[in-house]
């Protein structure tokens, strides 16, 4: 009797003992390091929903920079990544997750509509915040306490009007974009606005409500009839594959030209990289340069995931880096709270003397506002490849 008495009292000791180790709703991922070591990063994206291909991207590219850095040794990192479906409203709860979690750092959100909500919440906590991919000037304005690693919208679409009026790309240019987007309708605005400055010839703007559309049927229509022989599409590489496809099937080829959110398009799944032969866009991220540290990124990224890894997984990754080397200047520590973490990192990352070396830029610096100084590359798809122009 005594023995079995001993026996279930052992037992669920173990139980017991077991439980307490686990966090109930704790998504966490790291490299062996026990939380209570280690700085907790939190991110935020769509990992359901339309645009789960982009949240995917950075929770992956997160991951495999918390897994290099935990095997340097010294200052640890634990990522927690909840899924926020791309909703505004989903997204301050996954934050409010997040942080019930015991996050110090978030690394997020994904997406622009998500992010300008979150960027609310953690001004007002004063929980430092860099965005990998969230462009709009609405994320960072205001906060003193937000920052981006992806080019900010204006930049894009003024860069995106000078390139090609200095390379004398088109006479007439057409526009295609979301303006249910904020991301797409920022980078349209400030490419419209510079064009108009230097005199390029926009014959036609054709819009479309949200990355569910599936036809662009009119659209195309509309801009081939305009005789325009350049079309700018600051959109995402999902309806950007669906636009390539039909503008093929109706034999109609201008030079199209994107942006960064268009980067991913050729590693689809069932995409026909043939209908992007000749597509322009800038990206800072090219998977398939021959830079050591890059080839190493996505090597470890393939063995990982089994599919190359985009823009939004490179930025992802920069967005780690750049956290944890602000760290290290900074004197961080694990047992730092979040609003003296904040302050510390954003006198670092304003600081003239900080300049971060990653993959989708080099020298990179921040401004008092939050937005990344880093030089856009310009890339010409041939034969399914980039080719840097």
């Amino acid at each position: 009797m005594k023995k079995n008495v001993f026996a279930l009292a052992l037992a669920m000791a173990m139980v017991f003992g077991l439980a307490s180790c686990s966090k109930s709703g704790d998504s966490s991922s790291g490299s062996g390091s026990g939380s209570e070591n280690a700085l907790r990063l939190g991110s935020l994206g769509p990992l359901t929903g339309s645009a789960a291909a982009y949240g995917t991207a950075t929770k992956q590219g997160a991951e495999v920079a918390v897994q290099e850095i935990n095997a340097l040794g010294g200052l640890q990192l634990v990522l927690d990544y909840q899924d926020d479906e791309g909703d505004p409203e989903k997204s301050v709860n996954a934050y409010n997750a997040l942080k019930g979690n015991g996050m110090q750092v978030l690394v997020g959100a994904t997406t622009t509509g998500a992010c300008v909500a979150v960027a609310s919440e953690t001004y007002a906590d004063r929980v430092f915040q860099l965005t990998p991919s969230a462009s709009s000037a609405d994320v960072t304005a205001g906060h003193d306490n937000v920052f981006q690693v992806c080019f900010s919208d204006p930049n894009q679409g003024i860069t995106a009007a000078e390139y090609i009026a200095e390379k004398k790309l088109a006479s007439k240019v057409g526009m295609l974009y979301n303006n249910g987007d904020p991301y797409s309708t920022g980078v349209a605005q400030a490419f419209s606005a510079r064009a108009a400055e230097l005199g390029l010839n926009v014959v036609t703007e054709q819009t479309f409500p949200d990355d569910t559309n599936t036809d662009f049927t009119v659209q195309l229509n509309a801009i081939k009839a305009s005789g325009a022989d350049l079309v700018f599409m600051p959109i995402y590489y999902t309806p950007a594959s669906l636009v390539l496809n039909q503008a093929a099937g109706m034999n109609f080829s201008p030079v199209f030209f994107g942006c960064d959110g268009m980067d991913g398009l050729l590693e689809m799944d069932g995409f026909d990289k043939a209908n992007a032969e000749g597509l322009m866009l800038i990206t800072p991220f090219n998977a398939a340069s021959e830079d050591a540290r890059t080839a190493k990124f996505v090597q470890e990224y393939v063995d990982a995931y089994g599919t190359t890894p985009n823009q939004f997984a490179a930025d992802a990754y920069d967005a780690v880096y750049a956290v944890y080397e602000a760290c290290q200047k900074a004197g961080a520590t694990p047992d730092m709270s979040a609003e003296e973490l904040c302050e510390k990192l954003v006198a670092v990352f304003t600081s003239p003397d900080f300049r971060f070396d990653g993959l989708t830029g080099q020298g990179m610096t921040w401004t008092a506002n939050g937005e990344v100084s880093k030089a856009p590359q310009v890339f010409l798809v041939q034969n399914g490849v980039y080719v840097p122009q």
